[in-house]
């Protein structure tokens, strides 16, 4: 344990300056946070589990406080679960703390990233680089904010220790699940499925491939026996989808439950010798039109015509795709359109081809050497034979490269249902616990890139404030 706090230390001496200049002794770590309004929500969860007493006992504790805007980047039924539940709640906010004084000033030296034990009991992740320090990829903020019990160092996001689901028995479930929605989330959530089937599932499940909005759709409009138990979605949903569930009845709130990271991966023809590397300005150019032939694109390109393809408009990948294009700034290489300026400008490429099946793109680029598409990353993985990536800005799409951000066309992938559905059909709260409890596995088959511990952990917890009653 010694050694895990010297090097919890040399971490934090790498945290931004504190938040502010504190000489509490006098003070214990729930007096400092009940007199800080930015710690208000803290303070009240705090009560509601009835760790007053002991945070300030003698301690000494080193509490990593989460804001209250980082309590309110949490959906709002995750937070009234907790708060209905003092067992769940006490996981929780003990998963912040570790024993003894642990000072920033105190470190010394360099470190590697490393576990520390939580009073809760389970490990976190405390990591250092050039952007700053986190724990379970939770930014820490500010440092030494001293108590007569202990210390407060400040992080943004709340940290979640492992949430175990009920176990699934498919064996045990019957019933129809209907998902429907992205071209992207399909095959993952197939994937699901056929194992859900193969554990002895003996309900009927379809997955209908129609692209994100047309799952919104499915999912928020029409007649209550047409709607769709789960949406399949490949960016988040929109507020005028929520507003479209709001009005339904019974109405519908989305529960979203994030599964996996895409590479939305632009590709070429394994005989296009010629091209390796775009920008997004180059690729813009393509797709509004401005550049119709590959020597348009850059001069070393041979002057033939450029055959572009193209997921269809209800598809989420289109939509991502023209957000980090045509409707992306200038100076971030897009054209500053507006959404509906940017889906005409596309619509009026010259021999533009669209599809919703994303395999017919495939096929397309395929056999054509002065082809272009994209689409998942996926659809590449099982075509390298015949497609090349073209490398955006200089970076390939790789796991390295999504999950941190770097390459361009990085997107989540997500899942919806509602509580509602979940607690009157024990057929779809089964198979969505399915999915999440193998999710690593599930998005390793399809060949996307896993979310982070914390995600998944965060959307075993929505699930769990869905189903009401059961714990984690």
């Amino acid at each position: 344990m010694k050694n895990r706090i010297v090097v919890l230390l040399a971490v934090l001496l790498l945290a931004v300056v504190p938040l502010m200049n504190v000489a509490a002794q006098d003070q214990t770590i729930v007096d400092i946070a009940a007199g800080n309004a930015d710690f208000s929500t803290l303070v009240s969860l705090v009560q509601a589990a009835g760790l007053v007493e002991t945070l300030q006992g003698e301690g000494p504790f080193t509490v990593f406080a989460p804001t209250n805007d980082a309590f309110a980047a949490l959906p709002e039924a995750v937070v009234a679960y907790l708060a209905a539940n003092p067992a769940e709640l006490t996981r929780v906010l003990t998963y912040h703390v570790i024993p003894g004084k642990v000072m920033a000033a105190d470190a010394m030296g360099m470190m590697e990233p490393t576990e520390v034990t939580t009073v809760e009991g389970s490990p976190f992740v405390v990591q250092a680089s050039e952007a700053g320090v986190s724990i379970d990829g939770v930014n820490v903020t500010a440092t030494d904010i001293e108590a007569s019990n202990g210390v407060i160092h400040v992080i943004d996001g709340v940290l979640l220790p492992p949430v175990t689901l009920p176990e699934a028995d498919p064996l045990a479930l019957t019933g129809d699940v209907v998902a429907a929605g992205s071209s992207t989330v399909g095959p993952l959530t197939q994937i699901a499925i056929n194992e859900f089937i193969n554990a002895g599932f003996l309900g009927s499940i379809t997955n209908d491939i129609i692209g994100t909005g047309a799952g919104f759709e499915r999912f928020c409009t029409g007649k209550p026996e047409e709607l769709s138990d789960i949406s399949n979605a490949s960016r988040p949903i929109r507020q005028s989808e929520i507003d479209n569930c709001a009005a339904l009845n019974p109405p519908r709130t989305p529960v979203e439950f994030y599964v996996g990271i895409d590479a939305l991966t632009v590709a070429v023809s394994a005989q296009n010798t010629f091209v390796q590397d775009l920008s997004i300005a180059q690729i813009s150019a393509i797709y509004s039109g401005a550049a119709t032939t590959w020597d348009q694109v850059d001069p070393s390109f041979p002057a033939e015509p450029i055959v572009v393809f193209s997921p269809g408009s209800d598809s989420g990948t289109f939509d991502y795709f023209l957000e980090v294009t045509l409707e992306a700034d200038v100076e971030d290489g897009g054209l500053g359109l507006e959404a509906e300026a940017a889906e005409a400008a596309i619509a009026d490429v010259d021999g533009i081809q669209f599809s919703e099946d994303d395999n017919v793109l495939v096929q397309g680029v395929a056999g054509d050497p002065y082809a272009i598409a994209y689409f998942g990353f996926a659809y590449y993985q099982e075509n390298l034979e015949t497609l090349r990536a073209v490398s955006v800005n200089g970076v390939v799409p790789t796991a390295e490269t999504a999950e941190g951000g770097t390459y361009p066309f990085a997107r989540p992938l997500f899942i919806y249902s509602d509580a509602a559905i979940i607690q009157a059909k024990p057929q779809v709260a089964g198979f969505i616990n399915f999915m999440l409890t193998n999710d690593e596995a599930f998005v390793d088959q399809v060949g996307y890139f896993q979310v982070s511990q914390r995600t998944n952990r965060l959307a075993k917890l929505q699930l769990v404030a869905a189903m009401g009653s059961m714990g984690m």
